[in-house]
C-alpha cells in the first residue's frame, strides 16, 4: 500500500471512531496554556492512528497535536503529521465542519495528505505531483479575479489594518473553524483563498497545504515563503492559501 492509500484508509477508520462520539456528549477537557479543548474522541482517534500508522511505517517519525512531542522525529527521513480532529470546538458544538488531517513530510515538504470530513462524506486527498481529489474526482482552485470581489476564509483579526500596507482590501470574509477544512475548500474552488496570520501549528495545515498546491493553487507563509515542516518547534509563520488571487493578496500584505 502506498503512502496516500495508507492515509486514506486510516482517515476513514478515524471517521468511524469519531462518529461514535459525535453528538453523544463526549468527555471534554481544557488543555493547559489556553490551547483549547480536547475530547475523548480526539484521544481515541489519536491512539488508533498512532498504533496503525506506526505499525505500517515504523521508520517514520510522529508529530500529532495529541501526542507529547519529542526529538526522535527530527532524525527520521519521513514523518507523519497528524491532527486527529481539527475543529474540536465545532465537534463539541454539533457542527459537521470538523476534519481528520493526516500528512506525510519528507525533507521539510509534504508528499501526501488527506483531509476527511466524516459527517460531510468529503475526503480530500493529494500526493506530490499527482493532483488533488475530492472523493476521487479531480479538483482545482479558482482563477484570478479582483481581490475586492473575492471571498476569503479567515478570522476577524486578519482584517486589522496593521497587516495591510495599502489598506484592507474589501473582500468578503467568511469562516470555518477547521483550518484543514478551509484549505480543502480553497482547493475545491468553493472559496478564493484562506488567511491566517498567527503562528500556525503544522498539524493544522500540513495536509491541506499540499491539497491546495496540487489543485494548482498556492500555499505559503504570510511572508510568501514555501512552508517547511518537521520543524523542531512545529509551527510555521501563518498561511496564505489561494487560487489565482494569491499574488494580489501578497502584494496587499507587503
Amino acid at each position: 500500500m502506498n503512502d496516500l492509500d495508507l492515509l486514506i484508509a486510516a482517515a476513514r477508520q478515524s471517521g468511524d471512531i469519531a462518529r461514535g462520539y459525535f453528538n453523544a456528549a463526549p468527555e471534554v477537557w481544557e488543555k493547559s496554556d489556553g490551547q483549547g479543548p480536547v475530547t475523548e474522541a480526539d484521544l481515541h482517534v489519536n491512539r488508533q492512528l498512532e498504533a496503525d500508522l506506526q505499525a505500517a511505517r515504523p521508520d517514520y517519525g510522529w508529530l500529532s497535536e495529541e501526542t507529547e512531542d519529542g526529538a526522535a522525529r527530527q532524525a527520521t527521513d519521513r514523518q507523519f503529521i497528524i491532527d486527529p480532529i481539527d475543529g474540536t470546538r465545532a465537534f463539541i458544538e454539533g457542527s459537521k465542519d470538523w476534519a481528520h488531517s493526516l500528512a506525510i513530510a519528507e525533507e521539510g515538504r509534504i508528499i501526501a495528505g488527506v483531509v476527511y470530513l466524516p459527517m460531510r462524506n468529503a475526503l480530500y486527498a493529494a500526493a506530490e505531483g499527482q493532483g488533488a481529489t475530492l472523493n476521487g474526482a479531480p479538483i482545482t482552485v479558482l482563477d484570478d479575479k479582483p481581490i475586492n470581489t473575492a471571498t476569503l476564509l479567515t478570522t476577524k483579526p486578519t482584517v486589522d489594518p496593521a497587516h495591510w500596507t495599502a489598506g484592507v482590501p474589501q473582500f468578503k470574509r467568511t469562516f470555518r473553524s477547521s483550518l484543514a477544512f478551509r484549505l480543502a475548500l480553497v482547493a475545491e474552488g468553493r472559496f478564493d483563498g484562506m488567511l491566517t496570520f498567527r503562528p500556525t501549528w503544522e498539524w493544522d495545515v500540513a495536509a491541506g497545504s499540499l491539497i491546495v498546491t496540487e489543485a494548482s493553487g498556492h500555499a505559503t507563509t504570510k511572508d510568501g515563503q514555501a512552508p517547511r515542516f518537521n520543524n523542531q518547534h512545529p509551527q510555521i509563520n501563518g498561511m496564505v492559501a489561494a487560487g489565482g488571487i494569491h499574488p494580489q493578496i501578497m502584494t496587499a500584505l507587503k
